[in-house]
């Protein structure tokens, strides 16, 4: 609780301990004073206790409504409540009646606030305690010592030192020492994650056993914990239709109502007076439209509706789904077809030896000679090679390294002539070779011009990829789609596998934003299509897509810019997981809208025919803003989804 917040919470306390007080105070009490004093000293008296009272619950709201005026933004709910109160106290001056019901109206109404308060701010900790991941300083070792600095401050190529319990400050290369990471204020993932020298490391993860010695790739303000940070400040600022909705509705709901209850007071008593010649009953048709007032304050829709979207935001925060405005997180709701891109999304990304065929020496020195020889290649094919081989790569065994572009590289490995490559280079050097049938990438080994076997290398598909498809297909996903750069072969192999309903292979960039667009023309209009990627090729794609979802683990920065929701931490399965948080918050902004027009045009109609009072006008207005705001809060729980 801030102290907004305890000073409100004092100021109602003391206004009703006052009028508790006052209430026990008959009105016969206080006439007694007149038998002592002046005539009339005593209903003054009353009169200014309850006036105080007054002032001390509801001053801020009449300074908003002067404010207002003066700005001339009249109306708005502090216009509407000081009208009512004032025109309330005004009434029981004219009727020397009882003050309470107009400070019971401003006392209820300033503990909805309250109520109102705390909520938004109990989300917004909720918020900031799992995004609390900006790192306060970094250390920086100079003569032995290790110093601390902004992390502003450290340049690209600066080496860093994480200790035990610090937060890792800007994204960079791990060099020395090894530890296991706590991630899951960045991926909502509770398993802590293995981290070595050489490994890529993100900012915002908390080292945890180890001290690690990091040499930076980024400068702060590109790092992953300041885009992050930025992204859940900014999202508020790009509103979906709903909320947009409800600006407009209470531009034009706050006049209409103003203008009604002005009509109210009016139009009846001047009927009943000057047409049916009958008494006019002024003070109830003005009460009756101090009522309609009260009531029509439109606060439970305007404070709900963006507060479920910032808890939706927040809860999708909390998984490790990052959406950069409520206006994605609407669109997201409404998507029924999801287009992938194959690799980094669906697959590893990594390429691994899967097989050994046709080699008439043992299988584990055809792959020494495969690592040797593509030893100078930095190419992912030749890092498989050197990771199966599972050996430092002695350099002094390997002469004559020729590459041969696009077909491969032939090399002398302990005096004897290797050929590496696909069957281009095995034709190019008239060496007979052996075809394969089983998918993935295919490199034919030849040992002196003679033919030595071949090795099967193909990328892994991620753990929860078939799960991810089958759970999209379980939340009403009708239609998925992959797109691939990969052979046709081996990209249908993939959507076999994970049970995709259409794939479209060897593509190049320009040809996939082609393939999203035709998709985008065939589907319904109301529905949406998200796309999924991670590389600098998908960028385009991201952006022409009605929602583009980025991988930000292993991502690209061109995609996670493009993009209009970013994954954590690369993990297929979050895709339905945020459709589902999506869905559970237009949900609960459309409870809130239903709950809070009905109430509200029913409770109008009640008072307008004098059956409402102005305690069930407090009810139509705080008590609807409470449970609104309360069922609004319900977004930031999405564990079980």
């Amino acid at each position: 609780m801030n102290k907004k917040q305890k000073k409100m919470l004092i100021r109602i306390v003391v206004c009703s301990i006052i009028l508790f007080c006052l209430q026990l105070i008959s009105v016969e009490q206080f006439q007694q004073l007149d038998a002592y004093t002046f005539r009339g000293a005593g209903v003054i008296f009353r009169f200014l206790c309850y006036f105080a009272d007054y002032l001390i619950i509801g001053h801020d709201i009449l300074k908003k409504a002067f404010r207002g005026i003066k700005n001339r933004q009249v109306f708005d709910e502090n216009f509407l409540m000081a009208v009512a109160t004032v025109g309330a106290f005004v009434l029981a001056i004219y009727e020397n009646g009882d003050y309470l019901e107009a400070i019971a109206v401003m006392l209820f109404y300033q503990i909805g606030e309250w109520f109102q308060g705390y909520a938004v701010g109990k989300s917004r900790r909720n918020i900031s305690s799992l995004m609390d991941i900006r790192p306060d300083y970094a250390n920086v070792e100079k003569d032995g010592v290790l110093e601390r600095f902004d992390p502003d401050e450290v340049e690209i190529g600066s080496v860093i030192v994480v200790q035990p319990g610090e937060k890792i400050p800007i994204d960079g290369v791990i060099i020395e020492g090894n530890s296991s990471l706590n991630t899951s204020a960045l991926t909502g993932e509770s398993l802590p994650r293995n981290a070595k020298a050489g490994d890529e490391i993100i900012s915002g993860c908390i080292c945890m056993t180890g001290v690690l010695k990091i040499r930076t790739t980024k400068e702060f303000g590109e790092s992953t914990v300041s885009k992050i940070l930025d992204l859940v400040e900014n999202a508020s600022s790009r509103k979906s239709k709903s909320e947009n909705f409800i600006s407009r509705f209470a531009k034009i709901y706050t006049p209409a109502v103003c203008y009604s209850a002005l009509a109210l007071a009016v139009l009846p008593p001047l009927i009943r007076a000057w047409f049916l010649g009958i008494p006019a009953d002024w003070e109830v048709w003005i009460y009756r439209a101090l009522t309609f007032l009260v009531i029509s304050c439109p606060c439970a829709l305007v404070i709900s509706i963006p507060l479920s979207f910032f808890a939706g935001i927040g809860g999708a925060s909390q998984e490790g789904v990052l959406v950069k405005g409520s206006n994605y997180l609407e669109s997201l709701s409404k998507t029924k077809c999801v287009v992938f891109d194959k690799t980094g999304t669906l697959t590893k990304g990594v390429f691994e030896v899967n097989g050994v065929h046709h080699s008439p020496i043992a299988d584990e020195r055809l792959i020494e000679y495969a690592a040797l020889a593509e030893s100078a290649s930095s190419h992912p094919i030749s890092k498989s090679f050197q990771k199966a081989y599972g050996k430092t790569i002695d350099r002094s065994r390997v002469k004559d390294i020729q590459e041969i572009s696009g077909n491969g590289v032939t090399a002398k490995v302990d005096g004897v002539l290797v050929a590496a490559g696909n069957d281009k280079l095995m034709k190019k050097l008239n060496i007979p070779y052996q075809d394969c049938h089983q998918t993935g990438t295919i490199v034919h080994i030849a040992m002196d011009g003679i033919y030595a076997g071949h090795i099967v290398i193909s990328d892994v598909v991620k753990p929860h990829a078939k799960e991810a498809i089958e759970e999209l297909k379980r939340v009403g996903i009708e239609k998925t789609v992959m797109l691939t750069g990969d052979a046709r072969r081996v990209g249908e192999h993939v959507a076999a596998e994970l049970g995709l309903d259409e794939v479209f292979t060897e593509l190049l960039p320009g040809d996939k934003v082609e393939k999203v667009e035709e998709l985008l023309q065939k589907k319904p209009e109301k529905e949406k299509l998200a796309f999924v990627g991670d590389g600098i090729n998908d960028a385009p794609v991201l952006s022409r897509a009605d929602i583009g979802i980025a991988m930000g683990a292993m991502g690209s920065d061109a995609a996670i810019e493009a993009a209009d929701i970013v994954l954590m931490d690369d993990d297929p399965m979050k895709i339905a997981k945020a459709i589902k948080i999506s869905r559970k918050c237009l949900g609960i902004v459309y409870q809130n809208i239903a709950m809070a027009l009905i109430v509200k045009f029913a409770c109008l109609a009640l008072g307008a025919i004098g059956i409402a009072n102005m305690y069930l006008a407090i009810f139509a207005d705080v008590g609807v803003m409470i449970l609104a705001v309360l069922n609004a809060i319900r977004c930031l729980f999405v564990k079980n989804l």
